[in-house]
């Protein structure tokens, strides 16, 4: 049952604890409608609060009648229910993004919204094993680094949760038919512009078919290698890191040259985008090609000679120390 492999992956994973409050993305769809579905039965066994989200990206016109099947389940349930209404087209065109991302973005800034409103701290999102699927072959088609081979985490930073991370799309739609759910069918995950549209409907049948029929448990599987060492390399860099660091403020950060030239380059790279995601939150923006030239750089060791990988960072080697200085 879809109801106790939840359960399972909620404990194993200590996704959701007594006293939890929850704000739930739902769509509609199979996969949310299922999520909460679940989740509301699961009350009887670990003591949380429920909230639900929904977001109208205004895309479709079949978008109000989705809205309002959130909304009438909700009610039913007796579920506070938040909506937001978003000219998704309309933003992505003004941001000069893509409208996929921009329509994530919009999504989280919304949960976030709502979790702060609730004094809730925890947001659940009904990724499946599809889906971490499809992202895992997504990474490799895009030249990922080993952490694009992690995909999908059961659970990010203490509070985004994917209780169906373990659950294949074709159990939760047996979920739904067994449960009268009658959840809403977005069309356009039918149509074949978007990356992961053309990769969920294209690629992976055709990998099935031609290569491998269970090519969804081996990406998944794949995700788990990767996912565990990828911990392991994570804790064998903050270890380094201290061992190399010689001061750290919120404007700069110091390593000991000598030290870091030392490591491997694994090592080297990961410390690289350790440090400056100390200092901004982020390592975004930083390219395989920013740790290129960083490393080389402290590998020349020559007078006092710097680099400014991006706009926010610069990167500064002088005295036998490496300074990451945050660019004003």
């Amino acid at each position: 049952m879809l109801e106790e492999k939840v359960l399972q992956t909620i404990v194993k994973n200590k996704l959701i604890q007594n006293g939890d409050k929850i704000v739930i993305g739902v769509s509609g769809g199979p996969d949310s409608i299922a999520l909460l579905d679940v989740l509301i039965k699961l009350q009887n066994k670990i003591k949380f609060d429920i909230t639900v989200a929904h977001i109208n990206h205004m895309i479709r016109a079949e978008a109000i009648d989705d809205q309002k099947y959130v909304e009438q389940y909700c009610k039913n349930k007796k579920i506070k229910c938040f909506v937001k209404q978003a000219k998704v087209e309309e933003v992505a065109k003004n941001q000069k993004i893509g409208t996929e991302e921009a329509g994530r973005n919009l999504r989280y800034e919304f949960f976030n919204e709502i979790l702060e409103k609730t004094n809730s701290n925890k947001i659940a999102t009904a990724h499946s094993k599809n889906d971490n699927a499809e992202t895992v072959l997504m990474n490799i088609l895009r030249g990922s680094g080993t952490s694009g081979l992690k995909g999908i985490q059961a659970a990010r930073d203490d509070k985004y949760i994917r209780p169906l991370i373990e659950c294949e799309r074709k159990e939760i739609e047996e979920y739904c038919n067994e449960n009268n759910l009658e959840p809403r069918i977005d069309k356009t995950n039918m149509e074949n512009i978007y990356t992961r549209n053309k990769v969920r409907n294209l690629l992976i049948p055709y990998i099935q078919r031609e290569f491998n029929p269970n090519i969804i448990e081996a990406l998944n599987r794949l995700s788990q290698i990767a996912s565990m060492e990828n911990e392991y390399f994570k804790l064998q860099t903050i270890k380094i890191y201290n061992e190399i660091k010689e001061e750290e403020t919120k404007e700069q950060i110091t390593l000991n040259l000598k030290k870091f030239n030392s490591q491997k380059l694994v090592i080297k790279n990961r410390i690289v985008l350790y440090t400056i995601n100390r200092l901004f939150g982020s390592s975004s923006g930083i390219e395989k090609i920013h740790l290129q030239d960083i490393i080389k750089l402290c590998g020349n060791n020559i007078g006092n000679k710097f680099l400014v990988p991006n706009k926010k960072v610069k990167v500064l080697v002088k005295s036998g120390k490496i300074f990451f200085i945050v660019n004003k």
